[in-house]
């Protein structure tokens, strides 16, 4: 039987997980330009009767009342966008695929008195395909995508405009921030992008997203930027652009484009009821990519600034009750122990309001500007005190994996990763400020997380009865269980909670 192809899902937020990452500073400028774009109404000799200066093109605009034409974009663009098909081995759960009579699903209890006489139900090995988007950034043929598009593939095929297909490899990929490299080998001739400067851009400029929308290779389409420095609930460093260009499964890791030309976004989540695009979609500024790609593609990962701190959005509430006079800030919540805040005196309850001369406008900037601080850098830090301004001086450590640290997952074999659960996050879920504990952000297909049904956005509120307040709490009671032994969750989803007891796999 030939196993199903699905279109690669973009993350629909209602049950994307929760991503944090960011970068290191450089600069990154790949390919040629392109030509500058023609407007409707705009004749050949307008064009050519001047020479405008470099100042003049970035500001040009059409005439009042004209569209975009688009055509010498995309015929310029279009080969330098591919198709990137992925293959993973997959297990299907006997208890959820059909009834033996061709009924739906069947629960556990059904197939128990079976599996008492027979044993097990065998799980089915299949292939799973999916489909995603990327772009050429250089000769030597390096391709952006999402991380998603590539994430747990055992095989990556990309395929070009021209129809050529050639086996990729993944060269780096940072899952915090969605973000992954690939190459192909003897690719000759190949397009590729310019890379522009998402900072530059406006809200209300017109942009292209070229992809492959449910397989339908090189589709275009068009609109404008509609907001910038969306938070989103993916993780602590979300930082999105939003548009109306229609963006639908099977985009995620296609480029958006501006009128230069330019690639200032990588497409990739969309807000969707139905899965279908809805004019709201959503790109990470490329600016974040030019910062990662050295890193991704000399190391394969990506190394972050880490402050050691919790922090919260000061709502006007807390503004009001800690006698501030905007709403301005980053309010820390917690500090970890012997991490560089603590070392540098900064306590629970401080305002953080600028952060190495950088004023910080939302909570949401700081994680930002933390991981693209080069780690030992000493930097000042102004915050607010007791109603006191105050400048602190603090060294920049660097951040671990906190996720996989703080689930000891992979160790234990428990195949689950978590991330603490920030304000942003519980409102996201729906939770109330009164929640405490961990979020899960990833369940390992086919182990013990997988198996007793914990999900991704699952909060883990106890482990073996003892409360969970933040990722120490929750690391400490993983460690007391001991090794090799049951861990009895109680988890939170949606409005109900659930225990379920995790057996790790040796």
């Amino acid at each position: 039987m030939r196993a199903p192809m699905r279109a690669h899902r973009t993350a629909v937020l209602v049950t994307a997980g929760f991503l944090a990452g960011v970068f290191t500073t450089a600069a990154f400028h790949l390919g040629a330009r392109v030509e500058a774009i023609s407007f409707w109404g705009q004749e050949p000799a307008e064009q050519a009767a001047a020479t405008p200066t470099p100042a003049a093109k970035a500001t040009s605009q059409a005439p009042m009342g004209a569209l975009p034409d688009f055509t010498a974009l995309t015929e310029k663009l279009s080969p330098a966008v591919v198709n990137v098909s992925t293959t993973s081995q997959a297990e299907s759960n006997p208890h959820t695929e059909g009834g033996p009579f061709g009924g739906p699903g069947n629960p556990h209890e059904f197939w128990e008195p079976f599996e008492r006489f027979f044993g097990p139900m065998p799980k089915r090995q299949f292939k799973q395909r999916s489909l995603g988007s990327g772009f050429i950034i250089s000769r030597e043929g390096f391709i952006l995508t999402n991380n998603h598009v590539i994430e747990n593939a055992d095989e990556i095929v990309v395929k070009t405009a021209d129809e050529k297909e050639y086996k990729a490899k993944v060269v780096g990929r940072d899952p915090k921030t969605d973000i992954a490299v690939i190459k192909i080998d003897d690719a000759k001739d190949v397009s590729v992008v310019t890379l522009g400067n998402s900072d530059d851009l406006k809200v209300g400029a017109w942009v292209v997203a070229i992809g492959n929308p449910f397989g339908l290779e090189h589709t275009v389409t068009a609109g404008i930027v509609s907001a910038k420095g969306r938070f989103i609930g993916q993780g602590s460093y979300d930082n999105f652009i939003q548009t109306d260009a229609a963006i639908n499964p099977g985009n995620s890791g296609g480029p958006l484009i501006n009128l230069k030309g330019e690639v200032v976004g990588i497409n990739s989540a969309i807000f969707s009821r139905s899965g279908g695009n809805i004019g709201i979609g959503f790109a990470i500024p490329i600016n974040v990519a030019k910062d990662m790609l050295p890193e991704l593609e000399e190391k394969g990962r990506v190394t972050r600034g880490w402050l050691g701190v919790m922090i919260q959005k000061v709502t006007p509430d807390i503004a009001e009750n800690f006698g501030l006079k905007d709403t301005k800030g980053a309010l820390v919540a917690d500090v970890v122990k012997d991490g560089p805040a603590q070392e540098a005196g900064i306590k629970v309850g401080d305002v953080i309001v600028e952060f190495d001369g950088r004023p910080i406008k939302d909570s949401t900037e700081l994680p930002m500007l933390v991981a693209r601080t080069s780690v030992g850098k000493t930097v000042t830090l102004k915050l607010i005190r007791d109603k006191r301004t105050e400048t602190l001086s603090v060294t920049i450590g660097e951040l671990k994996d906190e996720e996989q640290v703080a689930a000891g997952g992979k160790e234990r074999g428990l195949g689950l990763t978590v991330q603490p659960l920030t304000p942003d996050i519980a409102e996201s879920l729906g939770l109330g400020s009164e929640v405490k504990g961990v979020v899960v952000s990833a369940v390992e297909p086919g182990s013990s997380a997988d198996d007793a049904g914990l999900r991704r956005g699952d909060v883990i509120l106890e482990v073996n009865r003892e409360p969970v307040k933040d990722l120490a709490s929750y690391r400490k009671a993983l460690t007391a269980a001991g090794k090799g032994k049951s861990v009895l969750l109680l988890v939170r989803r949606g409005e109900s909670t659930i225990f379920m007891a995790l057996k790790p796999s040796e």
